[in-house]
Order: structure tokens, then C-alpha cells, then sequence
């Protein structure tokens, strides 16, 4: 019986060809990933490079005062740890399991020594870099100038298309963490979605009915995204696997 995991469940580890993969191959450890578990921290350095497969990873700036915001996620179409590529080493931000799941790790040394070849691995993470960089810059115009209801669209129809499901584990609570806004108004944007019958929650969970509302009530803020990271990787193919 074949495992339900596989490291092609991530969209950069999959288009690798076969030499690039079966040179870390045998280096990726299958991790889990619990909800709220830290990665890393603000100004450590970081010892692994996490490819996520069916978790999604929350990435915060955090204020002195301890107040936080998202400022990007990263699911199965990404890495965590481009500081490490990049050249910085440790970043001011941090990173949160937001939806439990699984990644691959990698270590730090062997990232860099298949980014050093200079082959598609390099090319893919410095990409997948750029769409990141959009998604962050997009994510603090979207806070400044959108209301919280078109924000907490644009945040499920992300979180969505990370997940094999229209359900998520996740409270309003948490929700609000994300957005850096008060609970209070993630309730009233979740209760006018709810009342229009694109999404129903419980306590802990959020289902969502009909994805086209959503699409229809966010602003411009989620298409920019999902299109600038669907423009830099649309030349990627999957490696053949069968």
C-alpha cells in the first residue's frame, strides 16, 4: 500500500527533474506540522528549509508590544526559509503552523548546495522568491486600503487553494491574529458572509459554500497573487512520476 505522503505533494519538489530530485531525495524528512507550532522566530538562524505538502504556514511580523500580523502564507506551492538563499540568514519575522498538516525538511547546507549549482532548483526558489515578495507587498497595500470583509475573503480564497477541502480548521480568533484586526470585526465580515450563504462556521471550523461569492465580494488583492505566482512558474512542469 503506497504512502499517503509524497514530496511531490509539493509544487516546487515536483517540477524539479529527476537528477536535481534524487539528489535530495534521500535527505527529505516528512515532518508534521502541529497548529501554532513556531518554525522559527524573529533573528534566529535558521537550521532547515520547510517544504510544505498538506500544511499551510502562517508568516507574522511581530510589533514589540506583541500585537502581529500576517504577512504572507505558504502552503504546498512553496518553501519556508528564503533567508537562507537569499542571503540574509535570519529574518525579523516568524513563522506559525496555521493549518496542521506535513512538510518536508531539508537542511540548510543542502539547500544551498543544489541552490549553488545554479540549476532549476536555484531558478524555481528565487521565482517562487518574487511571488512571495508580491504576495507580502500585496497583502500590506490590501490592509491598508480594503475593508476587513474583502480581507478575510482574499485570506480563504488563498487558504483554499492550499487545501484539498472547502474546509477549514480554523477560529475567529485566529482569523483576526492574522489580519491584525479586532475580533469583533472579523465576527461582523463573517456574519455578512454567512448571511449571504457563501460560507457557514462553528466554533473552530469555517466551511465555505460557495467560492464564487467570495471571489466576488474580495478585491482585487487575491487575483493579483494568484496570477503573479501562476505567471513566474507557468513555463514549470511536474516531473513525470508514474
Amino acid at each position: 500500500m503506497s504512502s499517503p505522503h509524497s514530496p511531490n505533494q509539493n509544487h516546487l519538489l515536483a517540477a524539479l527533474p529527476a537528477a536535481e530530485f534524487e539528489r535530495l531525495a534521500a535527505h527529505l524528512e516528512l515532518v508534521p506540522m502541529l497548529l501554532g507550532e513556531m518554525l522559527y522566530e524573529p533573528g534566529e538562524q535558521l537550521q532547515h528549509a520547510y517544504f510544505p505538502t498538506t500544511a499551510i504556514v502562517s508568516l507574522h511580523y511581530v510589533m514589540e508590544s506583541g500585537a502581529s500580523a500576517e504577512t504572507a502564507g505558504v502552503g504546498n506551492e512553496g518553501v519556508i526559509g528564503i533567508s537562507l538563499f537569499m542571503g540574509g540568514g535570519t529574518t525579523p519575522s516568524s513563522a506559525v503552523v496555521q493549518t496542521a498538516g506535513h512538510a518536508y525538511r531539508l537542511e540548510s547546507r543542502l539547500l544551498m548546495q543544489e541552490f549553488n549549482r545554479a540549476g532549476l532548483m536555484q531558478r524555481l526558489l528565487l521565482r517562487y522568491t518574487q511571488a512571495l515578495i508580491t504576495q507580502m507587498t500585496q497583502t500590506a497595500a490590501c490592509n491598508r486600503h480594503h475593508s476587513v470583509e474583502q480581507q478575510l475573503c482574499r485570506w480563504l480564497l488563498l487558504t483554499l487553494d492550499r487545501l484539498p477541502s472547502n474546509e477549514l480548521i480554523m477560529t475567529q480568533e485566529l482569523v483576526a491574529g492574522m489580519l491584525g484586526v479586532r475580533r469583533e470585526g472579523i465576527t461582523e465580515a463573517a456574519g455578512k458572509l454567512k448571511h449571504a450563504g457563501y460560507i457557514r462556521y462553528r466554533r473552530g471550523h469555517i466551511t465555505v459554500l460557495e467560492r464564487s461569492g467570495l471571489e466576488a465580494h474580495a478585491c482585487e488583492c487575491y487575483t493579483v497573487v494568484k496570477k503573479e505566482l501562476s505567471r513566474l512558474l507557468s513555463d514549470v512542469r511536474c516531473r513525470d512520476v508514474a
